[in-house]
Order: C-alpha cells, then structure tokens, then sequence
C-alpha cells in the first residue's frame, strides 16, 4: 500500500492539486495531512481519497474542517491534535509537532514505526531507535523550493520517498 503524507498546505489550493495529482500517479491509497490545512475550502482537492488529518496551529476553524472532513466520506477522519493510525501492519504516529522535543518524545516510546509532522516547513527523513521520522514539507508561500513537497510511503517495503510539488 501507498500512504501520501502531507503537511502544512496552508489553503495553497495550485499545490494541494498538484500534491493529489502526485498522490494519484504513485497508486496512494491513503493520505495522512500532518495540520495547518487553514480552512475548509482547502479539504476540496483530496476528494476521492481517504484522508486522515490532525489539527496545526493555524487550524481555527475546526467545526468547518470537520464538517469538511465528513463530506469527504471514504473513512475519512480528523482526530484533533494527534492520529495514532495502522495500515498494513504499520503503526504510523501523526501530528503537527511544533515542538521537536515531543516529536522525539513519540519516537523515543518505540510505539510507533513511523511518526509523521509539519510545522517546521522543512522537510526531514530520519530514524530514531525503531521510529522512521518524516517531515514530508510544507507549501506556504515562503518555503524554499527544496522543502516544497510531499512523501510517499510504502508500506511493502517500509521506505520513503519525497516528490516536488514544483515539478
């Protein structure tokens, strides 16, 4: 199974498209949006897939993203501030982790075989004990280029790859 993972879109409704389009080419099955969609209208494009999402700190409109989130249909769910997921035998942690002291914190539990997060707009991939640590990057509009993108995780073979929006 392919799992999208996604942060940070910030209502960039040209990069939320091209990051589905990306997410349809690479066969994702699911999505995983690590916070700050913004607002509802920002939901739209991941129409069609099932998307799991958590809460960031410019997410104030939470009774809009909700109602959002259950337009979606497809088990598509919005669990607050923290995800704790499973697919294919993966345990996959999100949130939006302003502070990297409890992304590692989550990490360091050995609960989870991946912990996914936002808000820092820069991309990461690294491991920590038995934890894969992602950053899949962020899409406002001052984010350098090279952090403007989107993961891809299989689970078959437990691996990850970054795809550019901008491509």
């Amino acid at each position: 199974m392919h799992v999208g993972l996604v942060a940070d879109t910030h209502d960039n409704l040209e990069a939320i498209d091209r990051a589905t389009d990306i997410f349809e080419q690479e066969g994702v099955d699911v999505i995983v949006h690590c916070g700050d969609f913004v607002a509802p209208p920002a939901l739209a494009p991941f129409e069609g897939f099932e998307l799991h999402g958590v809460l960031g700190n410019n997410d104030g409109e939470v009774l809009g993203l909700a109602a959002a989130f259950d337009s979606l249909g497809n088990q598509s769910e919005l669990h607050g501030r923290f995800a704790s997921l499973e697919f294919d035998g993966l345990s996959i942690a999100a949130l939006h982790g302003e502070s990297f002291e409890t992304v590692d914190a989550v990490a360091a539990s050995e609960t989870y075989d991946l912990v996914c997060y936002g808000h820092h707009h820069e991309r990461e991939h690294r491991e920590s004990g038995r934890a894969t640590i992602v950053n899949p990057g962020a899409h406002f509009p001052t984010v350098p280029d090279e952090h403007r993108t989107v993961a891809i995780l299989d689970t078959l073979t437990e691996t990850v790859r970054f795809r550019s929006v901008l491509e």
